[in-house]
């Protein structure tokens, strides 16, 4: 699609992809000379996206509901054709100017000469600038005008009888096109088309009646009976040739008197019709007149009574017979299958249902001799010679449509900065949840749930499928609208974000929703979260295995206590009453004493080795063991955050996606946001029980804080206290030596200078 080229693109990196950036009205227009592979998106809906619908249907050329790069291409370039300076398109208004058409050309001149008789039917002739609302309003009164300049005439309550009827004639056998205002009519190609397919249908028509066959004029009657009958007729001599073949398969090849009734009784004529034409038998001819089908006895009879002369016994058929019935009728069906198809016209695909036979003899001759398809050139030529043709207001619509509004469409799928870019929105941005004490910006339609959250799970995100409904409105005839959506979730805790769970949903009309979670697809939403996330699943466990083990332990309680009271009840009745011997529950107390002593021996050991370390050793070990347990839980949740890319989700939306479209911190930040109070707020506590809580918890962490610093102080002083008794005991072992040779050399007496 796109060659090599000197151009000069300037690209920028957003989402982990190299996008190009629009500088210029000339990179629009060589547009086509852009590698498809570096454009964002490949394909797109054509419906349902936050969008100029109207826009959209217009760059749909083939109306198959989507849109794709080359249609892109055409739409740019149809455009910048047609401007006098392609670059306004970068910074278009509400209204597209009329100094920025180009108007040397030809077909410039013409949608000048458009616009300005536009704006002058709708009262503005010294507007200098047109809008969508105005070209739209020419639009629809262009299409409610027979003589609307599209060359298509519908069958119009102002035209007369016979012609709304030719009309409908060619509709229903060689098809239609849609004019202007969506009506569906006829043109004089399909017009002429249509004649020829009637002209061809009468003389092979004639061709077919002058066939000569032995049976004279009776052989169009017999050909649809042949044609009806040969099947069961074919089916009964091969049933008897089988017979005469293997004989031991008769009762298997004939009807057996179980299949004549069904578990309502009799067998339906539908079902019958499917049973064997008569019973079998080695080499037997048919019997025109005992033992037929009842479903076929009518058609048999009648066909026994057309090829008498053909026969050589009236009252049966042999496969001889049936042959002879085949040849004399041959030359009739070979000109039966010679009637010409239908004639098509450019462009116009005839249904294969559609043929000449649904008008009948009569009225084809009768079209044939009217004059009606002269008549209906004269109008079609009338309405495409018009003033103020539909075709050069359809081709102002689209300018205007396009000025405003392709550039945007480029932003959304050539590149994706729309979605880049703080404070715009994508056009696959539907609306903004509200749930849990968060907006989500990112939403889009989802269609099926099951299906969509197939795919769109790899985007590594946590989504929330929603079902939506909302109510009639007043002038609304709806009782009530309902829509899936899914939305992502990028800031705040998942902890309370679960099915059934129930928020707001805001469209970009302003229209709210009900908004039901049916769905979620888990992931982590940020870091902090993963940090406690091993806590918060460890606490949950102990809590439900705490919860099962009490309420196991409670049933078990009372299951047991009525059958131990009504044993004692009994005993105490009978005088034989236990009595309790603590010598029987000796070896139960031990057993307990000695689990409590084995898990004090445990904390203690445990406790006793944290307060052997130095005062700096304790804090890295309680780090450590946090780096154990959360540092997993970490890490995975970095690695899957890295990941979160947007293409998944839009697949699954139907988008066709050219690369992974990464969702960075900042983008992901943009697209939820949490409850925040408004700048300079103030908060009144007047919550007593509020009060009360914020106190017990300052006063938690303060204890915890002076239990830590009293646990690190008495460390230190432990081990200042440690490394002082080392020194004192290693002093007694030096000190005397140095005492004693100091008392030595003291008591010596000086050494004279002659000694």
């Amino acid at each position: 699609m796109a060659g090599k080229s000197d151009f000069t693109w300037l690209f920028h990196r957003m989402g982990g992809l190299d996008q190009v950036e629009f500088r210029s009205g000339e990179d629009i227009c060589r547009l086509r000379e852009l590698d498809p592979k570096l454009w964002v998106a490949l394909s797109c809906p054509a419906r349902g996206l936050e969008f100029d619908p109207r826009t959209l249907a217009l760059i749909d050329i083939d109306r198959d509901g989507r849109i794709r790069i080359p249609e892109v291409i055409e739409a740019a370039e149809w455009l910048c054709a047609r401007l006098r300076s392609p670059g306004d398109i970068l910074h278009p208004g509400h209204a597209l100017p009329l100094d920025a058409l180009e108007a040397e050309s030809e077909r410039g001149k013409r949608l000048v000469a458009t616009a300005k008789a536009i704006l002058a039917t709708l009262g503005k002739a010294d507007a200098d600038a047109i809008g969508q609302d105005d070209v739209t309003q020419a639009a629809a009164h262009a299409s409610e005008q027979m003589f609307n300049g599209d060359g298509i005439l519908p069958p119009l309550d102002c035209l007369d009888d016979d012609m709304r009827a030719f009309i409908r004639d060619v509709i229903d056998v060689s098809g239609g096109v849609e004019d202007v205002g969506g009506e569906v009519g006829v043109n004089e190609p399909i017009v002429q088309a249509f004649m020829h397919s009637l002209a061809a249908w009468s003389e092979w028509n004639a061709g077919v009646a002058r066939t000569e066959t032995p049976l004279g004029k009776s052989a169009p009657e017999l050909w649809e009976l042949v044609r009806d009958l040969k099947d069961k007729i074919d089916d009964y001599f091969m049933r008897c040739e089988l017979v005469a073949y293997a004989p031991s398969a008769q009762d298997a090849l004939n009807l057996e008197d179980r299949a004549l009734t069904d578990a309502t009784g009799l067998l339906e004529h539908a079902a019958l019709a499917e049973l064997p034409l008569a019973k079998a038998g080695p080499d037997k001819p048919l019997d025109l007149a005992h033992g037929l089908n009842p479903a076929w006895r009518i058609k048999v009879e009648r066909l026994a009574a057309m090829v008498k002369p053909l026969l050589a016994s009236p009252e049966v058929l042999s496969r001889d017979d049936w042959l002879k019935v085949q040849e004399a009728i041959a030359p009739f069906s070979k000109a039966v299958a010679a009637k010409p198809a239908p004639v098509a016209a450019p462009g116009v695909t005839v249904p294969p249902k559609k043929t000449v036979d649904l008008l009948g003899e009569e009225r084809i001759a009768a079209i044939l001799s009217s004059g009606l398809a002269d008549r209906f050139a004269v109008l079609a030529r009338h309405d495409a010679d018009g003033p103020a043709a539909s075709t050069d207001i359809a081709d102002m619509e689209r300018l205007v449509l396009y000025y405003r509004h392709l550039h945007r469409l480029l932003n959304n799928f050539v590149n994706f900065r729309d979605f880049y870019t703080p404070g715009r929105k994508a056009a696959f941005q539907s609306g903004t949840l509200f749930i849990d004490g968060r907006a989500c910006h990112l939403c889009m339609p989802s269609g099926g749930v099951e299906a969509h959250a197939a795919m769109a799970g790899a985007s590594q995100m946590f989504l929330l499928y929603c079902e939506c409904t909302r109510g009639r409105k007043p002038g609304e005839s709806e009782p009530e609208k309902k829509m899936n959506i899914v939305a992502a979730v990028t800031a705040g805790e998942s902890d309370l974000l679960v099915p059934n769970r129930n928020g707001v949903y805001v469209d970009n009309n302003g229209d709210d929703w009900d908004a039901r979670v049916v769905k979620v697809v888990s992931n982590p939403i940020n870091v902090w979260q993963a940090v406690w996330s091993p806590y918060k699943k460890l606490g949950s466990l102990i809590t439900d295995q705490l919860s099962k083990y009490a309420n196991d332990k409670q049933a078990d309680l009372i299951a047991n206590a009525g059958k131990k009271l009504g044993e004692v009840g009994t005993q105490v009745s009978a005088g034989t009453a236990p009595k309790f011997d603590i010598t029987r529950n000796v070896g139960m107390f031990a057993a307990v004493g000695l689990a409590l002593g084995a898990i004090g021996t445990a904390v203690g050991s445990i406790f006793n080795a944290f307060l052997s370390m130095d005062w700096w050793q304790a804090p890295l070990v309680i780090l450590a063991a946090f780096l154990i347990v959360s540092g997993p839980s970490v890490l995975m949740a970095w690695l899957k955050l890295r990941q979160r890319t947007l293409g998944p989700l839009l697949e699954a939306s139907g988008w066709a996606i050219n690369g992974r479209v990464k969702l960075s911190y900042a983008i992901a930040k943009r697209l939820s946001s949490t409850a925040a109070m408004p700048p300079n707020s103030v908060r009144s506590e007047c919550d007593q029980e509020v009060r009360v809580k914020r106190l017990r918890r300052n006063v938690f962490l303060l204890a915890v804080a002076v239990g830590a610093a009293a646990v690190l102080g008495w460390l230190a002083y432990r081990n200042h206290r440690a490394r002082t008794e080392r020194a004192a005991a290693v002093a007694p072992v030096v000190a005397p030596a140095a005492v004693a040779s100091e008392t030595t050399t003291e008591s010596l007496p000086p050494v004279s200078e002659e000694q």
